[in-house]
C-alpha cells in the first residue's frame, strides 16, 4: 500500500510532466499513509496511447519502512487503465441500469454521517459495478461513477476486439493478468527493469518523480510495439 501511493503520485507528476488533466475519482488512503486503491481520468494529447502501457502488475523490492529487521520485502500492485468512450461509439440504455445511493464510508466528519451522497451502479446485462463517493455532492458522485462505468464498459468492447489480434505479441496491451509482472523496481540496486522489452534503468529515485525517466520508457515501448506491429502486418502479406 505504501508503494501504491508512491505509484499513484508517480503518475500525478507524469501528467503534470506531460501537461495532461488529472482528475483524482477515488483515493482511500490506509492507516500508514499507504493507499489501498485509487482511481484518476487522464485527459491531454495522447494520453491513453502512452498510459496503455502501464497497465498490469507493478512489482516492488525492498526494505518496508514498517520492517523492524531490516528484510527485503517483495511486494506488488496492479495498474488497470481504461480508454475513455465518447458518446457516439458506446450506448448505455438508461433501463440497464441500477442505481443505489448509501451514505460515504470514511473520513469526512458529520457530513458523511447524514448524508446519501455515495453512488453506486449496476449495468445489469454485464454485471459490471461502478462506486463514487469522492465528492459531497450526489449529482456529481453519480457524474463520475457514469463515467467510470462508461470507460469498464468499453474496454471490456474493445479487449474482445484485439484479444486474437495482440494475442501473439510480446507487449500485450489491455491485459491485467495478476501473474503479467510488467516491471519490477528494485531499490536496494536502485533499478527499474521492464520486463517486456529487458530494459534497465539505474536511477530508480528520479524515475519516480515521473518525469523524463518514464517518458523515456514509455516511448521505449511504443517503440517496440509499432515495431511488432509492423513485423504482423509483413508477416500478413507474405
Amino acid at each position: 500500500m505504501l508503494f501504491t501511493a508512491e505509484m499513484f503520485a508517480m503518475y500525478q507528476q507524469y501528467a503534470a510532466f506531460k501537461r495532461w488533466n488529472f482528475e483524482t475519482l477515488e483515493y482511500f488512503p490506509s492507516e500508514i499513509g499507504g493507499l489501498r486503491h485509487a482511481s484518476a481520468s487522464i485527459g491531454g494529447s495522447e494520453a491513453y496511447k502512452s498510459m496503455k502501457f502501464e497497465g498490469g502488475v507493478h512489482r516492488v523490492q525492498r526494505v518496508p519502512r514498517t520492517e523492524k529487521q531490516g528484510r527485503i520485502h517483495t511486494s506488488t500492485m496492479t495498474v488497470a487503465i481504461l480508454p475513455q468512450p465518447t458518446e457516439i461509439n458506446l450506448v448505455i440504455n438508461p433501463k440497464d441500469l441500477r442505481i443505489e445511493t448509501k451514505r460515504a464510508s470514511g473520513a469526512g466528519g458529520q457530513h458523511v454521517n447524514t448524508t446519501d451522497s455515495a453512488v453506486r451502479i449496476v449495468h445489469l446485462p454485464t454485471g459490471v459495478v461502478s462506486e463514487c463517493q469522492q465528492e459531497r455532492s450526489q449529482l456529481k458522485n453519480k457524474e463520475m461513477a457514469m463515467k467510470k462505468l462508461r470507460a469498464k464498459l468499453y474496454n471490456m468492447q474493445l479487449e474482445e476486439e484485439t484479444s486474437k489480434r495482440y494475442s501473439a505479441r510480446k507487449i500485450q496491451i489491455g491485459t491485467k493478468g495478476r501473474s503479467e509482472k510488467i516491471r519490477t523496481y528494485n531499490f536496494p540496486q536502485n533499478r527499474v527493469t521492464d520486463h517486456r522489452i529487458n530494459k534497465s534503468l539505474h536511477d530508480l529515485q528520479t524515475f519516480m518523480r515521473g518525469d523524463y525517466l518514464l517518458d523515456e520508457l514509455i516511448q521505449s515501448l511504443k517503440d517496440y510495439a509499432d515495431y511488432e506491429s509492423l513485423v504482423e502486418i509483413i508477416s500478413e502479406k507474405v
